[in-house]
């Protein structure tokens, strides 16, 4: 029994020995087919991941094609939409901004990738069709202006039309559509700039057709604009008090420009951005104005309507240079463009009235006997001295005036000169009407030019006419009139009169602010040329000798005439004129009071010497009182009289001086060949030569020195009591 359990456990352990191994082998060939499994499973998923990196890299070409080709796939569309009948119709669509948008874009991609095989073949393409894009706006906005033009026109021909009906049809008709017909010229607009890199002056490809644009807008309202300002024209020409006045045909016909021009710069800018071609159609609405200003221009004769003309156009319409600086404003119309060529024929006009005034009414100027008639002319016209302070040339007037002659009535000298003269010179009174015209008015480097060149005419005639009055006779002594007029002589009347009359022509021209002269006077110096053949003829043969023919080609540059230039400054001229006869005047007057010491035989001769110093004394007495006086007459300034009897005073003492130098005495000396004794300071015999230092005081009590120093003392002090200070 035991056996039986026991061969019963040992089959069944057998069993379970066959089963084991057989699930061991089974075990290995599963282990097996999981290797083979998973080596399989790896080939496939390296496959796997070679697929797909190769579908990326296909989906990439794909994306890249398609992005790619979205620029050359629009070509064929755009191209039947811009060919197709009634294609001018899709102009106003909403689609064309954004058609135009994409035809930018397609030609910036094929010019940024040129390298692709038919980029430069599309690239033309597309450049034809955005030619005839903007063709296409430029015949719808031309189409657009010539319509409401030609209906405009239609109504204006059929009836007579009030101001309002008229301007209602000239603008708000224009302004119905005039937003969208800006838009569209902006796309051509847009498309018209030159490329940032182009070189400056380039004009864009399109700026032609933005020029089209322009140029039909203007004709259009050119041709419904400018026969009714020729007609308002015509009608103000004509009007009584327009026709014969400059001024007033500029004052109104210039206002209604103006406004014409107004309403045309807010109509354009309701049509366009940006202002290029403005102002040429603006000054095409201008040129009825200037056919009608510029006769009146050339032909107006009298300068004081010129000269109102020209002011009335710089105060009201130019600006004055204090913003020179500042951008302009292109928001607002600057008019003064528009009319600057009239204000540059009116001063052009005004400079050659100015030159022909200056050469017929002071170079050319012929004084008739009247206008010499000193120093009776000073007695003829007194007038009161004015009481104001720094005066300067009186200012134009801005009424009117009808000829240069009476514009000098209206322009009077200054009355608080250092001068008595309230009848000048005519020549000096011309000048100075002649500058207070034109001041302000002309250009300054102009005006200075022309400035100096009035001033030295005006001195050339001044010191002709002292010429004239020298040459006249000396008028005989009268006992039944006055002896401060019958011992005038012509010299001294003549001094004088060039004297005042120079002080007066520097004092009026202060307020002119007139600069350093800048244009030089040009001559030729031939005296090189002639030294050298007077060199050559001086020798025997010399001019066809070859060694100094070969010598004179050497010195080449002594055969051409040198250029000399002289600076004119009339101001400088006028301070050196003034010297000059202040000396004139001074020796003329010192020589007439010592002329008895250099008599024949005084030297040589001691009681002579003392008869003519005694009636040297004498003389000099005798011609102070009348020297004062006449310095009242003709100068009104205490001050300048004062300085020119110091100046001839001295002259007095220096003529003294070399009296007793040239008779041996001198003021070391102190007598006559040295028997004359030293007397007290201010006392002297009569009968005696004095030394110097006794003439010297004698002469102060004699011309006045000490009073007059005294006076301006006492002056002083009694400013300072009512002031406090000096």
């Amino acid at each position: 029994m035991y056996l039986q359990q026991l061969d019963a456990a040992r089959a069944h352990l057998d069993t379970l020995l066959s089963n084991t191994a057989a699930t061991l082998d089974l075990l290995s060939e599963v282990s097996a087919s999981f290797k083979a499994v998973e080596s399989q499973t790896s080939a496939f998923q390296r496959q796997s991941e070679d697929l797909f990196v190769e579908q990326r890299q296909n989906e990439a070409a794909a994306d890249g094609i398609r992005n790619n080709l979205q620029y050359y796939e629009p070509l064929e569309r755009i191209t039947r939409r811009l060919n197709a009948p009634g294609a001018g119709n899709i102009v106003r669509s909403k689609g064309f901004s954004e058609m135009l948008l994409q035809i930018d874009e397609c030609i910036d991609y094929m010019q940024t990738h040129s390298q692709q095989k038919e980029a430069e073949t599309y690239r033309s393409r597309y450049r034809l069709l955005l030619t005839r894009a903007l063709t296409l706006v430029r015949t719808q906005f031309v189409g657009s202006v010539r319509e409401t033009s030609a209906e405009v026109a239609k109504r204006i021909a059929d009836k007579q039309l009030n101001d309002t009906t008229m301007s209602a049809l000239l603008y708000a008709k224009f302004r119905i559509g005039a937003a969208d017909m800006k838009e569209l010229g902006l796309e051509i607009q847009k498309r018209a700039n030159p490329p940032a890199d182009a070189e400056p002056g380039t004009e864009g490809e399109y700026q032609s057709l933005m020029d089209e644009l322009h140029t039909s807008f203007a004709a259009c309202r050119g041709r419904l604009v400018i026969p009714l300002v020729r007609t308002k024209l015509a009608e103000i020409a004509q009007a009584p008090s327009t026709s014969k006045d400059p001024v007033a045909f500029a004052r109104s016909s210039i206002s209604y420009i103006r406004g014409i021009c107004l309403d045309e710069f807010e109509l354009w800018g309701e049509w366009f951005h940006g202002q290029r071609g403005l102002y040429d159609f603006l000054e095409s609405i201008c040129e009825p104005l200037y056919d009608h200003l510029r006769p009146r221009i050339i032909h107006e004769v009298k300068l004081p309507k010129l000269c109102q003309l020209c002011t009335f156009l710089q105060t009201r319409y130019i600006n004055d240079g204090e913003d020179e600086y500042e951008p302009p404003d292109l928001n607002e119309l600057d008019f003064g463009q528009l009319i600057e060529s009239a204000l540059e024929d009116t001063q052009s006009r005004i400079v050659f009235r100015a030159q022909a005034i200056l050469r017929d009414e002071i170079e050319s100027f012929k004084p008739k006997p009247s206008d010499l008639d000193y120093p009776a002319l000073l007695r003829s016209k007194k007038t009161p001295t004015s009481g104001r302070k720094n005066s300067q040339a009186i200012s134009p007037p801005l009424e009117s005036t009808d000829d240069f002659e009476s514009t000098q009535d209206r322009w009077p000298l200054s009355t608080t000169t250092s001068t008595n003269l309230s009848t000048p010179y005519p020549t000096l009174t011309r000048a100075i009407s002649l500058l207070s015209l034109i001041y302000r008015l002309l250009d300054p480097t102009i005006f200075d030019d022309l400035a100096h060149r009035i001033v030295h005419a005006t001195t050339l005639s001044l010191i002709q006419a002292s010429v004239l009055l020298k040459s006249q006779k000396k008028p005989q002594p009268n006992k039944s009139v006055s002896q401060s007029t019958t011992t005038l002589d012509p010299t001294s009347t003549a001094h004088l009169f060039l004297l005042t009359h120079l002080l007066l022509l520097k004092s009026q021209i202060i307020a002119f602010d007139i600069e350093f002269s800048s244009q030089p006077e040009v001559s030729f110096d031939f005296s090189n040329l002639t030294n050298t053949f007077y060199e050559l003829q001086a020798e025997r043969g010399g001019l066809f000798n070859p060694i100094n023919l070969v010598r004179l080609v050497g010195r080449g540059r002594d055969l051409l005439p040198r250029v000399v230039e002289n600076m004119l400054d009339a101001k400088v001229e006028l301070d050196g004129r003034l010297r000059k006869v202040i000396s004139d005047f001074t020796g003329w007057e010192a020589g007439k009071m010592t002329r008895l010491l250099m008599g024949n035989g005084v030297m040589g001769n001691e009681e002579k010497a003392r008869k003519a110093v005694s009636e040297m004394r004498e003389a000099v007495e005798r011609e102070v009182v009348l020297l004062r006086r006449r310095l009242e007459e003709w100068i009104q300034d205490k001050r300048t009289r004062e300085t020119l009897v110091v100046a001839l005073r001295e002259a007095v003492v220096q003529g003294y001086e070399d009296f007793l130098g040239g008779m041996g005495g001198g003021a070391e000396k102190g007598s006559l060949k040295g028997k004359t004794k030293a007397k007290p300071k201010g006392k002297g015999r009569e009968d005696d030569v004095w030394d110097v230092d006794t003439f010297v005081e004698w002469t102060k009590r004699v011309f006045g020195i000490a009073a007059q120093a005294e006076d301006d003392s006492g002056e002083e002090s009694r400013s300072l009591s009512r002031n406090g200070s000096m």
